[in-house]
């Protein structure tokens, strides 16, 4: 039973789990910054408050995020074939969790954009620096902190996900957690996946939130 075999098949979905799970933050953030952003600059007490693309960013979020993701992961199975060529393992997982990551990272950086004070913003806007200027030099390197706890989260999130898609064989720890734990009634195998899951958890929140106090300390 604990032979070889099964070891690498662990270690194999453990780096299937964090290639899921880094490669979708990755993805993630290239979309849900800039999506974030917008909804933090458009906002009615924004720099450039825009009521329609709030809106309409506004609506797409919630959307999104209402969806359950094991629902998502099924939804979205003909994009995931469009680009990956095929709707199962590690690397199909990723699409519908970029997906589900993009709306709520857009979130995290709305709402930690919200929390820069307003007078350095005014300040900024008062020597004349650009829009662009504002969101680079200010915004973001007055939130970067909050914007790192953010990313802390988003894994830690993401991850779980990755691990919720082994129920339609979408590989790594949630996977073998399904297909030995659950359908062979194998409890032991699904507690070791679940202790490595937890572990994994744990040491990229715990490095995310060491990263975050060091930035905070050079901003001191």
């Amino acid at each position: 039973m604990w032979g070889k075999e099964m070891i690498i098949m662990l270690a194999e979905g453990t780096a299937d789990t964090l290639y899921m799970t880094l490669m979708s933050t990755l993805f993630g953030y290239v979309l849900g910054l800039p999506m974030g952003i917008l909804l933090a600059v458009t906002d009615k007490e924004g720099i450039r408050p825009n009521r329609l693309i709030y809106k309409v960013l506004d609506f797409v979020a919630n959307l999104v995020r209402s969806i359950p993701f094991l629902i998502l992961l099924i939804l979205v199975i003909p994009l995931t074939k469009a680009i990956v060529g095929k709707s199962y393992g590690s690397s199909a997982t990723v699409v519908p969790l970029v997906i589900a990551a993009a709306p709520f990272i857009a979130r995290m950086v709305e709402s930690s954009l919200k929390e820069v004070d307003r007078g350095v913003i005014e300040a900024a806007i008062s020597m004349g620096a650009g829009n662009f200027q504002i969101i680079w030099k200010v915004m973001l390197a007055e939130a970067r902190t909050s914007l790192l706890v953010g990313v802390t989260i988003a894994v830690g999130t993401i991850l779980g996900y990755s691990a919720m898609a082994g129920v339609v064989g979408g590989g790594g720890l949630g996977d073998i957690a399904i297909r030995y734990g659950y359908y062979r009634y194998q409890t032991d195998v699904m507690l070791v996946t679940i202790i490595i899951l937890v572990a994994l958890v744990q040491i990229l929140q715990g490095l995310g939130m060491l990263l975050s106090k060091k930035m905070d300390k050079r901003r001191v």
